[in-house]
């Protein structure tokens, strides 16, 4: 289990952020696309996008050109997407350590999953989160080479009140780990508070002109913005922060059942949010998010790596390069309870169509069961194992001298293994991804060793994870101003569980 645990996690957990070698799946032509872009066009201009409560929006959008009816925003065709040309097509987030992670382009950048209230393990079960989990998950998130930021929400730390909370886990992404993360949504003030910490920890001359802490944006979906989000938005695009704009759409439910029209909305959604902040901050960064999936139409129940979803999210692909902006898509969802065969089957297909799809930026990649309601360790560690597999698939084949190996054929010749050949002891330890979870022993030496299944192994590998955890350094002078901001912050305002 040393050699499984070692090449799941490392004290540093520093990989390369992996380039796409492989090309994306064009599902769609040339027509289809425009026809989806001048759908999302309709949608703008005749039913129009709802801001609430935001009237610094509205202003902005009526000086924008827009025409703005109370608290109804419309865009003639083409305006949404001229105000979004600002935003850049790629740009670097930085962590703490002066590493620089590489957002849009050819770059894949994995996150852990985002928002669960509960978390799950063989030992204890499912049961509320706890700020111990969140910092478990955070500490996992760090030392794993196969994530490459440590994300926001990771799990909600339900033992803290609501309104302090986002203290909490920012200090924790930035105790605890050395890569980027995302900052609190859940009030503008948290907001705010978060980025000011993050100013504390890197410096703000740093932050004018550095990306260190993203929002994760949601559009109250169908066409609605609220106060909360906008705000929160408006935040972080003035402090040049970036955000993750993501329409949430179940079909069915938050627009119609049919995809083409889903994925319409979803650019329409997007668009607007981008939009915002470019006119709060051209050239704040933003990446094009997209969460839209199926539902059972029998029970109202969400459903995930459906054929309709993956088609959806190809399409979502092409859209957003031509937008020219990063793009978030995919991710390993599931319905599924417990890690287990539908777990890991809707998961892989949710996973691959976002690979094919051309995304940049994935939240969710580890950790994500019962539709977002749970966090599971040992999923955590399932999806890293696939994680590290993906890192491989997108490197593509080298045609090369090397890995056409025609010394091997000339020293093993016809008829003779070739494991023993120059060649392959030159290649044996990084010619395939070692699986940290597949058991490819034979029956009787696995029956011998306890007959695991995956979700026993797994669930040694994350204790063995969190036992060799190393903290990263911190300077004892930022501790103690992050630590003195949060007291101060806390005492300021009375608990509030609600």
């Amino acid at each position: 289990m040393a050699k499984r645990t070692a090449s799941v996690g490392a004290e540093s957990g520093v990989s390369p952020v992996p380039r796409r070698l492989i090309p994306t799946y064009e599902l769609l032509g040339e027509a289809d696309l425009c026809r989806l872009e001048a759908h999302a066009d309709w949608i703008l201009e005749e039913i129009g996008v709802e801001f609430r409560g935001d009237d610094e929006a509205l202003e902005l959008f009526r000086s924008a050109g827009a025409s703005v009816d109370g608290v109804r925003v419309r865009f003639e065709p083409g305006l949404a997407r001229e105000l979004c040309a600002t935003a850049p097509a790629r740009f670097d987030m930085h962590g703490r350590d002066g590493r620089a992670v590489p957002i849009g382009g050819d770059h894949l950048v994995l996150l852990p999953a985002y928002g669960p209230p509960f978390v799950t393990d063989l030992d204890r079960g499912r049961r509320y989160a706890t700020l111990e989990d969140f910092e478990n998950f955070v500490k996992l998130s760090y030392s794993t080479p196969w994530l490459h930021h440590s994300g926001g929400t990771v799990c909600e730390p339900v033992d803290v009140p609501v309104n302090k909370r986002h203290l909490d886990m920012t200090y924790a992404h930035l105790r605890w780990s050395t890569k980027p993360f995302m900052g609190s949504v859940t009030a503008p003030d948290r907001a705010e508070d978060s980025i000011e910490m993050a100013r504390v920890t890197f410096g703000a001359d740093f932050l004018k002109d550095h990306c260190v802490i993203q929002g994760n944006i949601n559009v109250n979906s169908p066409l609605v913005w609220d106060d909360t989000m906008s705000g929160a938005l408006k935040a972080y695009a003035r402090a040049n922060q970036g955000c993750v704009i993501s329409p949430f759409i179940i079909g069915g439910a938050m627009g119609p059942v049919t995809q083409p029209a889903l994925i319409a909305q979803a650019l329409a959604e997007a668009m607007t949010g981008i939009a915002l902040s470019q006119l709060v901050c051209p050239g704040s960064p933003m990446v094009f998010g997209n969460f839209l999936t199926t539902m059972d139409l029998k029970s109202g129940a969400p459903t995930f790596g459906t054929p309709e979803s993956v088609l959806a999210t190809y399409a979502i692909g092409q859209l957003a390069r031509r937008l020219g902006l990063p793009l978030r898509c995919g991710a390993h969802y599931t319905a599924s309870k417990t890690a287990d065969a539908q777990a890991m089957q809707e998961s892989a297909d949710s996973m691959s169509a976002g690979i094919l799809a051309g995304t940049n930026y994935v939240i969710h990649a580890a950790g994500w069961l019962e539709g977002g309601l749970t966090m599971g360790y040992e999923k955590f560690v399932m999806d890293l194992d696939r994680c590290g597999m993906i890192h491989r698939l997108l490197a593509g084949l080298a045609m090369d001298e090397d890995q056409l190996a025609a010394g091997a054929y000339r020293q093993a010749g016809p008829g003779q293994a070739y494991l023993s050949t120059d060649h392959t002891m030159a290649h044996f330890e990084t010619a395939n991804y070692e699986s940290v979870l597949a058991d490819t022993r034979s029956y009787e030496q696995w029956t011998e060793d306890g007959g695991l299944d995956a979700q026993q192994r797994a669930n040694a590998v994350w204790k063995q994870m969190l036992a060799d955890y190393r903290p990263p350094p911190l300077d004892e002078s930022v501790d103690q101003e992050l630590r003195a901001f949060m007291a101060e912050r806390k005492d300021a305002m009375p608990d509030s569980w609600y």
